[in-house]
């Protein structure tokens, strides 16, 4: 392949449009669906919809480091859902978090975060230390694409550009 692969994880709702659009972003070769931050082994998606597993539903990127950067890909992921919105209470699924594979992406990711609530954003993304991540079942891998499904898009610029 000759190309330097790098991966991200991210949480922000329902994984299926999420997925839908990282998938999307130029440099991202491949993604996959799943469950992380919670505390039981090998959840199902009906257990992780309890709300008693702690996991939150999440996303998997595998990106090509010379054709995006990881910072691209975390203002990308604050601009296609509200970070503002605590979805924490709801058991956590659907909260907004980052979960950081090396310490260079935490401190990007706290950055970048940091740089929203200067500007008067009350972000209430999780950042966090990447855990093992459960591939959810295969019916929800692709869900979007498999289906012909166009999800509705949610891109608020906070910064003054696109990625």
């Amino acid at each position: 392949m000759g190309q330097a692969t790098a991966v991200a994880t991210f949480a922000c709702g329902c994984f299926w449009s999420k997925e839908y659009f990282f998938s999307k972003v130029p440099g991202v070769v491949a993604t996959r669906v799943g469950y992380t931050g919670g505390h039981r082994s090998s959840p199902t998606y009906q257990e992780v919809c309890t709300k008693t597993t702690g996991h939150a539903e999440a996303v998997e990127v595998h990106f090509d480091t010379s054709k995006i950067r990881y910072e691209d890909l975390v203002r990308f992921f604050f601009e296609m859902h509200d970070p503002t919105i605590d979805r924490r209470d709801r058991g956590g699924q659907y909260r907004s978090a980052i979960f950081g594979h090396t310490p260079v992406q935490l401190t990007v990711a706290r950055s970048l975060k940091a740089e929203l609530e200067a500007k008067g954003y009350n972000v209430t993304t999780e950042i966090e230390p990447a855990k093992q991540f459960w591939q959810a079942e295969d019916r929800h891998q692709q869900y979007c694409r498999t289906r012909g499904f166009t999800p509705k898009s949610y891109h608020k610029d906070r910064w003054g550009h696109h990625v």
